[in-house]
């Protein structure tokens, strides 16, 4: 391996390929944009795996510009996912395969699945509206702009394709910087496998490169870890920042980190920006949020085996209220725990508020929880004297999933994680959100008492297969109106509507 301000290659002429010298086993090479955006830059990018990673052998993957570019194989790399198992509680890991490039305008991909059998294809999510030309085991489509999709095989859960796309890269920190912390392709790792990046500091992988410690964010101001690298392996978790002010956070990929792929912390201002993540270890969170304002999470995907992202306020050594956080234009996968969790830690001796929580243009792609007491693809789940208020959930699209509820509400006392019981729920807003599928179980509302209850809960266009589910639906008139779609909500939650788009316009205008 290499240490990490050794051996670093700048890949320097606009649209040249270039080979990182001294570093043997790369599979591919790698091209640069101009750095001015201009018609030179190259339309098609695609990065080398180096030698010393993982691959998996399920998929080929070839991708050329739209019409009729020639093709590039792309190098193919090896996440991994856990499944638990109900009866004995141990994690079953799982390979997996991913390919990543860069491109402008349109490309067409190919897939071939290797294994052979191949009777249906699948591109997802959903609602891009992707159907694939197969023939034999090789499936064709087309991307018009860069979107994180996945390619399933006969309902195959692990052995899938997870296409990672971005747009041709400019103006990329250059490798003599003073202000960048550089990482060519290849192999790196740092002394004490953690990486910490002072203010004003940009560390920087380059595609085709591999970092193995933890990027570590503590009490600095404006840094930021950026480029088409990979974080692996990183001991104690990808990223962390406590104590910081404007990070940014952008295009990296997280494999298989030994905890959290991040973790922000008593921290303001951080805008994460199309960062992927995947885990298969205990405790593999994808990002989770503990007593910060102003966090935004915006065009991440997030396959994990536990929570994708999760809210909180104090838990270890971080104390204060978490307000104004984002969640915007991701895609999620849980194969276990949630997709989004929020609520569960804070601070009994000193009460704790989160506040002002969007969660809007989302697809929820898979959710596996066994559990009761812990489903739900969004779970609002308020303990240790917490109070959430004024939650904003707009154009969620979620598939059909495995195991769990579409979404879970409760004020609660959980012995397992809490001191006490949560404070309430309050002016929760759900607008357009919809689920297509048959294995969701009734969604739960739970008040805990009349003091600690959930209050001023919303649905406008509760759309579940297909149907918009509103007080004034068609229904015996003795029922309520969760009846009809089988879900409970108990005496302490308090004004319940579900409205039609109609009926909230009309409300909204008088």
């Amino acid at each position: 391996m290499n240490t990490f301000l050794s051996r670093r290659t700048a890949l320097q002429a606009a649209g040249a390929t270039v080979l990182a010298t001294g570093l043997s086993g790369l599979t591919a090479t790698a091209a640069r944009a101009d750095a001015s955006g201009n018609n030179s830059a190259p339309k098609l990018v695609t990065y080398p795996r180096p030698a010393a990673m993982p691959t998996n052998t399920g998929f080929k993957a070839r991708v050329r510009t739209a019409p009729d570019g020639d093709w590039q194989t792309l190098d193919v790399w090896r996440p991994q996912l856990e499944e638990i198992n109900t009866t004995t509680g141990s994690g079953k890991v799982y390979s997996t395969s991913m390919v990543y490039f860069d491109f402008q305008g349109s490309v067409e991909i190919e897939v071939t699945y290797l294994k052979g059998g191949t009777t249906k294809a699948r591109v997802r999510p959903d609602a891009l509206g992707i159907t694939p030309e197969l023939g034999g085991d090789t499936l064709v489509f087309t991307l018009d702009e860069p979107k994180d999709v996945v390619v399933q095989i006969n309902d195959e859960i692990f052995d899938c394709l997870h296409v990672i796309t971005n747009h041709v890269e400019c103006n990329a920190p250059s490798a003599d910087d003073p202000d960048v912390i550089y990482f060519g392709p290849g192999v790196h790792s740092v002394t004490g496998n953690v990486l910490t990046v002072p203010s004003g500091k940009t560390v920087y992988l380059a595609g085709g490169a591999v970092l193995t410690a933890k990027v570590y964010f503590k009490d600095v101001e404006k840094a930021r870890l950026t480029g088409r690298g990979v974080l692996y392996n990183n001991p104690g978790g990808a990223i962390l920042s406590e104590g910081s002010k404007n990070i940014r956070i952008e295009d990296v990929i997280i494999l298989n980190p030994a905890g959290y792929a991040g973790i922000f912390a008593e921290s303001q201002n951080v805008h994460v920006k199309k960062a992927r993540a995947f885990s298969s270890k205990g405790n593999g969170d994808g990002f989770d949020v503990f007593s910060s304002t102003g966090v935004t999470f915006d065009g991440c995907f997030m396959r994990n085996s536990d929570d994708c992202i999760a809210i909180y306020c104090h838990r270890w050594d971080y104390y204060g209220d978490t307000r104004d956080i984002t969640i915007q234009n991701c895609t999620l996968w849980a194969d276990v725990a949630h997709p989004v969790n929020v609520g569960t830690h804070g601070n009994t001796d000193d009460p704790e508020t989160i506040e002002n929580l969007v969660i809007k243009n989302i697809d929820i792609l898979d959710h596996r929880e066994p559990q009761m007491n812990y489903q739900g693809c969004i779970a609002l789940n308020v303990g240790d004297s917490n109070l959430l208020k004024t939650v904003r959930i707009e154009d969620v699209r979620i598939e059909d999933f495995r195991w769990g509820q579409v979404i879970y509400m409760k004020v609660m006392y959980n012995t397992k994680y809490n001191t006490s019981v949560g404070r309430g729920i309050q002016d929760v807003y759900v607008k357009n959100l919809s689920y297509t599928g048959t294995h969701a179980n009734p969604s739960l509302f739970l008040g805990y008492d009349a003091d600690h209850a959930i209050d001023g809960v919303t649905f406008e266009n509760l759309v579940i297969n297909g149907v918009v589910v509103a007080d004034s639906m068609k229904k015996p008139t003795w029922y309520y109106t969760t009846d009809t779609i089988q879900w409970y909500y108990n005496e302490h939650v308090t004004n319940l509507k579900f409205l039609t788009t109609a009926e909230a316009e009309a409300a909204a205008a008088s």
